[in-house]
């Protein structure tokens, strides 16, 4: 199933870029964003604990990590350069792959805000998807990369939410039309499901080794523990 997502989106993927490189000095990590090979770094890129969340964002338990653990992590433990937080996107379906385009448009800085702009409105857009008949869908299967993903960004109200972080629509369907940056995020995905034996999402990884936690219940005391 993850395999087929790829289909769906050639390119190079991103070289790793630090973002506001005089924030290191003050030890200000929570505001560095690093945009790497396969996600976006939040922190310090140098950090002892390097924690990775493999995410979908139609992943109903990615959407309650979020609600529930996301902002701690951000919080409490990035900001003391022990620990980065990159997340990365693990593609099940044409939904995630749009959702992903939107999240990585703009500048690398704007896409913490972004994702959880779109994470947390999950229960809304996905109550949406649900409720669509196969004839509604047929948007999403057939025609152009370009009308597919923008007849998901249409009926999922995913140009209402970036519209509500500055985008217009122009500028977003610069993003969600882009196949090149569809293709490399979709194999990207499919590269890493094949290294780490990805499963399932969220998935967490510290220091490339996969961790026995898929919520913040179970995260948290890992990270007390380590650091």
């Amino acid at each position: 199933m993850f395999a087929a997502a790829a289909a769906l989106a050639v390119g190079a993927t991103a070289q790793d870029k630090p973002l506001l490189p005089g924030l290191e000095k003050k030890g200000n990590w929570g505001g560095m964003v690093t945009e790497t090979k396969g996600g976006h770094l939040i922190g310090n890129p140098d950090a002892e604990g390097k924690l990775v969340e493999y995410m979908s964002y139609t992943c109903s338990h990615c959407a309650e990590f979020a609600r529930t653990g996301e902002g701690a992590i951000k919080l409490l433990y990035v900001p003391t350069g022990k620990i980065s937080y990159e997340i990365r996107h693990l593609i099940r379906d044409p939904i995630d792959l749009t959702a992903a385009l939107a999240a990585q448009c703009g500048e690398p800085a704007k896409f913490p805000a972004n994702h959880e702009a779109l994470i947390l409105k999950h229960p809304e857009w996905m109550a949406k998807a649900r409720s669509m008949t196969q004839a509604q869908m047929a948007r999403w299967k057939f025609g152009s990369f370009a009308s597919r993903a923008q007849a998901i960004a249409s009926d999922l109200d995913f140009y209402e939410i970036m519209e509500a972080r500055g985008y217009s629509r122009t500028k977003l369907d610069q993003c969600l039309t882009d196949e090149a940056e569809a293709r490399a995020i979709a194999e990207q995905s499919q590269a890493d499901i094949e290294t780490f034996a990805l499963q399932g999402t969220p998935t967490f990884l510290m220091g490339g080794k996969k961790l026995q936690a898929h919520d913040w219940q179970s995260l948290q005391p890992i990270l007390d523990r380590l650091y």
